[in-house]
């Protein structure tokens, strides 16, 4: 869908420990730095969205820290094979998870066989978070949120909505819209985006729920009629889109994007994760990383370690209510 992409010094000895003693934990974590290669985990294939934030990432580590910082593509089990391997590592800094909401919010809920809980995980920060999109084929009457819903509500066994699969970001963004307006649409799964937006500008199915990209350009040539991102905000790529809010009252509290963060095994100690938030942070106000996540609609999001678990934990609990009022219940293959 998109594009985009070691601080050397260990305290020892008695020395480490009265300074540790008198020194704040942001000076610590300030101080950490990786003493081999650094492996960042993505647990997605290669050219994704989370794949190009770990390159991206990973090339600033390397330059920041003198250590080499390489990526590992760990796909399957919708990102919990790569999760699993990072989960089971040491909390020594030297092993990093690119984290999106697959294997980090809506796993736990549609996974009847999760191999590892939120709790082994310490969140770090997020790196950015990007829109989804709704969008309809030109074919039927619908260029608005509240268009569909009156086209449902009088045509209920006419549209079929289609997306990247079953529990990805995009079904359950549909399905939650759905479950607040108390419709019913037909959901055709497709074994990826791009067969799903295929499907989607051949007039197969009737309404499209898809990442930001690579739907837009599809809707700024006119093959599709963009509906509403699913941010609170409108995107600066194309602010004439409203959000799914502005749609009626019961939307108000509709908020779904698809975002992809940081994470270290559960063991890792405070100097690490703030040495590493602290990176991330530089990372994200470099003002050609800023420029490349414009490009793609997205927005920075960088946040404490303890404002990321804040969001991770409400990011689980809101993904939880939709999969448990969908009666969604999938096993790890």
């Amino acid at each position: 869908m998109t594009r985009l992409i070691s601080r050397r010094h260990v305290l020892t000895g008695a020395a480490a420990l009265s300074t540790a003693a008198i020194l704040p934990r942001t000076s610590l974590g300030a101080d950490w730095r990786p003493t081999e290669t650094v492996r960042l985990i993505v647990p997605a294939a290669p050219g994704g969205t989370t794949d190009v934030m770990g390159r991206l990432l990973a090339a600033h580590l390397q330059a920041a820290w003198g250590q080499s910082a390489i990526v590992e593509n760990r796909s399957g089990g919708g990102g919990t094979i790569g999760t699993s391997e990072v989960v089971r590592s040491k909390g020594d800094g030297h092993v990093i998870l690119v984290g999106n909401p697959g294997p980090n919010a809506i796993a736990y809920s549609i996974f009847k066989n999760m191999t590892y809980k939120p709790d082994q995980l310490q969140p770090v920060s997020n790196l950015i978070r990007i829109p989804n999109i709704i969008s309809a084929h030109p074919s039927v009457p619908i260029k608005s949120i509240p268009d569909m819903i009156a086209y449902i509500k009088a045509n209920p066994d006419k549209l079929t909505y289609g997306s990247s699969g079953v529990g990805q970001s995009p079904h359950l963004t549909m399905a939650w819209l759905l479950q607040l307006t108390g419709l019913k649409v037909v959901h055709v799964p497709f074994r990826g985006a791009g067969p799903a937006l295929q499907a989607a500008l051949g007039g197969d199915i009737q309404i499209l729920s898809d990442n930001l990209y690579p739907t837009l350009p599809q809707v700024q040539e006119g093959k599709l009629n963009a509906l509403a991102v699913t941010t609170p905000e409108r995107s600066a790529l194309a602010p004439n889109i409203p959000t799914v809010r502005e749609a009626g009252p019961e939307l108000a509290k509709f908020d779904v994007s698809s975002w992809f963060g940081i994470f270290l095994p559960k063991s890792a100690p405070a100097p690490v994760v703030d040495a590493l938030n602290r990176e991330i942070k530089v990372f994200l106000e470099r003002e050609d990383i800023k420029t490349n996540i414009a490009k793609i609609g997205a927005r920075t999001d960088y946040g404490t370690p303890q404002q990321y678990t804040d969001f991770i934990q409400a990011e689980t609990a809101k993904f939880a209510s939709i999969i448990q009022k969908e009666g969604l219940q999938m096993e790890v293959k």
